[in-house]
């Protein structure tokens, strides 16, 4: 049977990957494919249980980056890599782009620990495309303040924090262009969702 493809979401918190991902899904299911939508940390009962630690639990940053890759460990396991043996489409919303940009640039995780742990738990997978939602972190910022709801511990660090971690997307998308495809979230809903199109026509 033909391996699935596993497409991820990355970007700040407020740059709009919700209702774009949302839109894929129903995209890629029209198209006949089977699909699993799914997100970081979370995705299995443990990781939705080490999510809540995650987001709310203060703790050192190594605990933090391990747990974030345990939680990914499992998610590997249980989710992701059954559903691409059956030839399913995976779509999660962040992946490890999101610890390098979080843990990495924004905590400043030393990058040769997060090499290890990466290809120790994923060193044989990688996702087939990374749209990389970037827009400033003021818009961002707008964005969340507009929903009106409680902030989790990353969302609610200093705004040097979610520059540092901008950065670090950048630079990993710099660094892996066949993979990560940068999107300007700064626009309409209706003209990312022409581009993502047209990009995931592509890789169907």
């Amino acid at each position: 049977m033909k391996r699935g493809r596993f497409i991820t979401f990355e970007g700040l918190d407020g740059a709009g990957k919700s209702s774009q991902i949302d839109h894929v899904v129903s995209s890629l299911r029209a198209r006949g494919l089977g699909v699993v939508a799914t997100r970081e940390p979370g995705g299995t009962p443990l990781g939705e249980k080490l999510r809540e630690l995650l987001l709310h639990e203060p703790m050192h940053l190594e605990t933090e980056a391990l747990l974030m890759f345990a939680a990914r460990r499992e998610h590997l396991a249980e989710v992701i890599e059954p559903a691409l043996a059956r030839g399913e489409w995976v779509v999660c919303d962040r992946f490890s782009d999101a610890t390098w940009a979080y843990q990495g640039g924004g905590r400043g995780l030393d990058r040769a620990k997060f090499a290890q742990l990466e290809h120790w738990v994923h060193g044989h997978l990688q996702p087939d495309l990374t749209l990389l939602f970037d827009l400033p972190f003021a818009v961002a910022q707008g964005r969340i303040a507009a929903q009106a709801r409680g902030l989790d511990r990353f969302e609610q660090e200093r705004a040097d924090f979610h520059e540092r971690v901008r950065a670090a997307y950048l630079e990993r998308a710099a660094a892996a262009p066949q993979r990560i495809r940068p999107i300007d979230a700064n626009r309409s809903a209706d003209e990312i969702r022409k581009e993502i199109e047209e990009i995931i026509a592509r890789l169907c």
